[in-house]
């Protein structure tokens, strides 16, 4: 194995980048916070092993590392030369595959005249890109980038009931290429809004971009660097459920989100300032009222290149989209949890069991909207439905230990009835077992000892012995096998009143008598 270690889930997705998404080692490196050396190592070690990427992603973390062994201005345009359409260069630099020696050789082949040499080609279209806006000055291959940012300015959304006014934050996105550009409101900017409004933006172009380009934000970027950023566990499950990759923009270098920046400013004059006098009482009827202008926006005239958003989306980037997937994503946190004693995990306040063998182990938790899922080095070694219910427990059988399956063939009933056969004593120190354990599996274990006491020592010792408990005030399992053990049941009951003493006859004591 290579010396530098890093994790297996980060060698999983490396090695998604590599042979789905097909990315470049820099590209790959710069994902996942490696270094380029780090990446072809891994990507060699694979090779060796005979490893594809459909085999990697159904092994878990143990198998995969056992099958790894671990210049100025150009001069005036001359006088009788044909004169290129840069509008349209700039436009087909962004098919893939095209180049300016291409874009040259069709422009000498489809003209007579005198034409431009190649070089001085090339000089005229960087002054023409140079006019252009910032966010169109890049040249962003078709399906290749998809910029997004949150707009400054926020809605105000109206509590119809109360009155009280909330600030809706409104998501952008921008594909690099056509300059197509998507908006939505959100209520906040947490790492769920984000995700789900990011996904809203992949299903509103209707396919998948090549990476994914947000600033730093803390809600998606884990570790902000300008050399090594590191996305967040669910950010990183969100790219690859998508196939995509997301690589944020360089910190402090506003050229690398040029494109974003362009688009929320588009978003704020054209979109927002239209609805600043309106009204809204909800997040969907204000995404209803920037749907419907994003229409209009998309289709607004470019003002030095030829067609719409619209027009260059279609011609572009739509061929160039990878599908969606079949399901949108389901957004899950992770946190990390260690295993009880009872081999049970703690998540807000719910208790989930594990197989008992993790008892006191460190274990990763899942949790999405309706389920709780844990695992173990990648390998999922549980999965419940998720619970609401505070100081609850979800418990499955196959977790526990056989002699504590045993405790699921009583019912609070069953043991209740056989108390009662024992006496009311034993009965009533049953119920008190039942209802003022913790944990329904506590009782039911101190019950059963109760029922190995009485095949031991006979009912009715047991019975005095349940007698003798409640009467010092100690009702539990413990007292009852200590007071057998020590055969206290066979001696009387400790008397509950003390009897009144009799006072001396005495000058100095008055008695009761005295006060009436």
């Amino acid at each position: 194995m290579p010396t530098e270690r890093i994790a297996m889930r980060q060698i999983r997705e490396l090695l998604r980048l590599k042979y789905e998404c097909r990315l470049s080692h820099a590209r790959i490196a710069a994902a996942l916070g490696l270094s380029k050396g780090v990446v072809a190592k891994y990507v060699k070690l694979a090779a060796r092993a005979g490893l594809t990427w459909e085999e990697a992603r159904e092994l878990d973390e143990v198998e995969l590392e056992g099958r790894l062994g671990s210049g100025g201005p150009a001069s005036a345009v001359l006088a009788g030369y044909v004169q290129p359409d840069f509008a349209l260069v700039h436009e087909e630099l962004k098919r893939k595959g095209v180049t300016l020696a291409l874009l040259w050789e069709e422009y000498v082949g489809a003209h007579a005249g005198p034409t431009y040499r190649y070089s001085r080609f090339c000089d005229h279209y960087r002054e023409f890109a140079r006019r252009l806006q910032p966010s169109m000055r890049q040249v962003h291959r078709a399906g290749e980038k998809l910029f997004i940012d949150y707009a400054g300015d926020t809605v105000p959304i109206v509590d119809a009931a109360s009155g009280e006014i909330a600030p809706a934050n409104v998501f952008v996105a921008v594909l690099g290429a056509s300059n197509y550009t998507f908006a939505c409101a959100t209520a906040t900017q947490s790492q769920a809004d984000w995700l789900a409004a990011i996904g809203k933006a992949l299903s509103f172009i209707g396919g998948v971009v090549e990476v994914i380009v947000p600033d730093n934000a803390r809600a998606l970027i884990a570790r902000p660097d300008r050399y090594e950023p590191l996305v967040n566990r669910t950010v990183e499950e969100f790219a690859a459920h998508y196939g995509t990759v997301i690589l944020p923009a360089r910190p402090y270098r506003a050229r690398d989100k040029a494109a974003a920046e362009a688009a929320v400013l588009l978003v704020q004059r054209w979109v927002l300032a239209r609805l600043r006098h309106r009204r809204f009482f909800s997040l969907e009827e204000l995404n209803a009222a920037v749907a419907e202008l994003l229409v209009e926006l998309n289709a607004r005239a470019f003002k030095k290149l030829p067609g719409t958003r619209a027009s260059a989306f279609e011609a572009l980037d739509r061929p160039a989209l990878k599908p969606l997937p079949a399901t949108p994503f389901q957004y899950a946190s992770w946190k990390k949890a260690r295993v009880n004693i009872d081999y049970h995990v703690e998540v807000l306040g719910h208790f989930y069991s594990v197989p008992y063998q993790l008892v006191r182990q460190e274990v990763e938790v899942r949790l999405s909207a309706t389920s709780v899922e844990c695992f173990v080095r990648g390998k999922r070694v549980a999965a419940h439905a998720r619970s609401a219910r505070r100081g609850g427990y979800t418990t499955c059988p196959e977790h526990m230990p056989a002699s504590h399956r045993a405790h699921l063939e009583w019912s609070p009933g069953r043991l209740l009835n056989w108390a009662l056969s024992v006496g009311p004593q034993t009965r009533d120190l049953v119920r008190h077992l039942l209802e003022h354990k913790p944990h329904p599996e506590q009782g039911y274990r101190a019950c059963l000892g109760l029922m190995r006491l009485a095949r031991q020592y006979g009912a009715a010792r047991l019975e005095a012995a349940c007698e003798r408990a409640a009467r010092i005030h100690a009702p539990t399992y413990r007292s009852a096998a200590s007071i057998l053990k020590a055969g206290l049941d066979r001696q009387p009951l400790p008397q509950t009143e003390q009897a009144e003493l009799e006072l001396p006859a005495h000058a100095n004591v008055r008695g009761r008598t005295y006060y009436h």
